[in-house]
C-alpha cells in the first residue's frame, strides 16, 4: 500500500463513453475537499467503446492521482470492482458507478464518516429515484424479492454506492467465488455499518449496461450463493405435493368404489406421473444449479485478467503528473 494514498475511489467503466467528461469533472471538483492522498481507479471492463481513450484525454490536467486498469474482456461490474479493490492503495475506499446517477458528494461524506471510525462500512440508502415509472416499479420488485430471498438487511432501494475501510476490503478479498454477489458479501462479512440517504438522479448520458439478462444472472448468483430459498421451496413443494397426493388418492379410491372409473389404474397412474415427474425435474434442476456453482468454484480460475495497468501520480507541490504504470 502506498503510504501517501489515503482514499481510493473505484469506478467500473463499461459503455460509458458519453459520461466520462462530466464524471472526471465532477471528481476533479470534489478532490479539493479531500486530502492530497486521493486516487481514482478506473476499471475498463472490456468496454467496446472509446471509454479508455476518453479517460486518457480528460485526465491530462486533473488534480488527483489515478490508475487505469483494462480488463481483457467484460467480466461484469462486480468482478471489475473487486479487481479495483485489489489494486486500491488507500486506507479507505469507495465504489460508485460511472453514470453519475448517485450524487458524487456522497464520496466525500463516506470518507469523512470512515475517518471518524464510527463504522467500517457505509452504504448509500436510495430513498427516491428519477427513473422512468416502469423502471422504478420493476427495480422496486427486484430489490423486494432480493430482500425476501437473499439479504433482508439490504436497503429497500438496493445498494449502488458504498465505501469501507481496509478491514472490510480484506475480508471481501478473502472470498474467492466467481459466481457470487458482491453486495451480499458486504452484508455477509458483518462489521459496523452505517447508511446515508440520498436521491438518485436521472441518467443524462447514454444507456445503462445493466440489462435484464444481467439482472437475472445476478439474482440467480445471489440466491444460489447466499440463500437456501430454493431448497426450502422444494421442501414445501414436496410437502404440498404429498398433501395433494393424499387427497387425489382418496378421490381416486372413492371413484373406483363408485364405479366412475372404468379403466383400472388409469387415473392413478396419470396423476402420479404428472405430480412426481414435475417434482423430480424441478428438484434436479435446482440441485444442478448448486452443483454447477460448486464445480465452478473448484476450478480456481482468476476472477479477472488485466492486459494493461497505468498509474498516474499527481504532485500538488510541483503541479505535475507522471505515469508510473506499464
Amino acid at each position: 500500500m502506498d503510504s501517501n494514498i489515503e482514499n481510493s475511489l473505484i469506478i467500473p467503466v463499461y459503455k460509458n463513453e458519453e459520461n466520462i467528461k462530466p464524471l472526471i469533472q465532477a471528481i476533479n471538483d470534489i478532490s479539493v475537499h479531500l486530502s492530497e492522498g486521493f486516487e481514482v481507479i478506473f476499471v475498463i471492463d472490456g468496454s467496446p467503446d472509446n471509454s479508455y481513450q476518453k479517460i486518457c484525454e480528460e485526465t491530462k490536467n486533473v488534480r488527483f492521482s489515478h490508475q487505469i486498469l483494462i480488463l481483457s474482456r467484460n467480466f461484469g461490474s462486480f468482478t471489475a470492482i473487486r479487481t479495483g479493490m485489489e489494486h486500491a492503495r488507500g486506507q479507505y475506499l469507495a465504489v460508485m458507478a460511472a453514470d453519475l446517477q448517485e450524487p458524487i458528494e456522497l464520496i466525500v461524506d463516506f470518507f469523512n464518516v470512515l475517518k471518524k471510525d464510527s463504522c467500517d462500512l457505509v452504504l448509500g440508502e436510495r430513498l427516491t429515484r428519477d427513473d422512468p415509472k416502469m423502471n422504478s416499479i420493476l427495480s422496486g420488485l427486484y430489490w423486494r424479492f432480493y430482500r425476501k430471498c437473499v439479504q433482508p438487511e439490504i436497503p429497500k432501494g438496493g445498494v449502488d454506492i458504498f465505501a469501507c475501510n481496509n478491514t472490510v476490503k480484506n475480508a471481501i478479498l478473502k472470498i474467492n467465488e466467481p459466481n457470487s454477489s458482491l453486495i451480499a458479501q458486504l452484508f455477509w462479512v458483518g462489521f459496523r455499518r452505517m447508511y446515508i440517504p440520498y436521491h438518485r438522479k436521472a441518467r443524462e448520458h447514454g444507456n445503462s449496461g445493466w440489462s435484464f439478462k444481467k439482472r437475472i444472472k445476478y439474482m440467480l448468483d445471489s440466491i444460489f450463493s447466499f440463500s437456501d430459498f430454493p431448497i426450502m421451496a422444494i421442501l414445501w413443494v414436496g410437502i404440498f405435493s404429498l398433501f395433494i397426493s393424499f387427497i387425489l388418492g382418496f378421490v381416486t379410491l372413492f371413484s373406483k368404489i363408485s364405479g366412475l372409473i372404468s379403466t383400472p389404474g388409469y387415473s392413478t397412474t396419470t396423476l402420479l406421473i404428472l405430480f412426481m415427474g414435475s417434482s423430480i425435474l424441478t428438484t434436479q434442476g435446482i440441485i444442478g444449479c448448486y452443483l454447477w456453482r460448486t464445480f465452478e468454484n473448484t476450478k480456481k480460475r482468476p476472477l479477472s485478467l488485466i492486459c494493461k495497468h497505468e498509474i498516474f501520480v499527481f504532485n500538488k507541490e510541483k503541479n505535475v503528473e507522471f505515469n508510473k504504470g506499464d
